[in-house]
């Protein structure tokens, strides 16, 4: 089993980096594997409806989220939204993400905008058919301390998302065999 995680944060020092982080410990502590993807780290044209999707990493992309088990995005919440730099990366990626089982890991200023991720899941489910894990993660400032996740809750939580998140992925890669016969 290899489940993605997306870092969707533009920002290095991103908060939503750092759930990423704790949910890939989490999933090696339950013997997953993983795989990242950095947009932090990762060139990607802005979708233009054109031509961006020819380009070289929005490709490789694609392919690297077609065939993730399950899949763990990392956002960052500005303006009661989830960030631009996912909502690019879906653009561009979109029908890779199709039947896929995807969980969120939300980093945000202040506990209002804790629906902020509910157009995205919204998109997924509907254009995609994502299973959408019910239990996300939604931290705030006072959740970190050092560059590191220090809410016990919410390391509890992420704990808990990546073994559903496991859990589900085995379920939807049985069914797929099943169907197959």
């Amino acid at each position: 089993m290899n489940i993605l995680l997306i870092s969707g944060s533009a920002n290095p020092n991103s908060r939503s980096s750092l759930l990423v982080e704790a949910a890939d410990k989490a999933l090696q502590k339950i013997g997953v594997e993983t795989r990242l993807i950095d947009l932090a780290k990762t060139l990607l044209p802005l979708c233009d409806g054109g031509a961006a999707y020819e380009h070289p990493e929005v490709d490789k992309l694609s392919t690297i989220i077609k065939n993730a088990d399950a899949i763990l995005v990392g956002i960052a919440v500005y303006n009661y939204s989830v960030n631009a730099a996912i909502k690019n990366l879906l653009e561009l990626t979109g029908s890779a993400w199709e039947d896929h089982v995807v969980g969120f890991l939300c980093a945000a200023g202040g506990s209002s905008s804790y629906m902020s991720v509910m157009g995205f899941a919204n998109s997924l489910m509907l254009d995609f058919r994502c299973l959408i894990l019910p239990r996300f993660i939604y931290a705030v400032g006072s959740d970190f301390s050092d560059r590191e996740v220090a809410s016990p809750e919410i390391r509890k939580r992420i704990g808990r998302l990546a073994d559903e998140a496991k859990r589900l992925a085995a379920y939807r890669e049985s069914a797929k065999i099943l169907a197959k016969r």
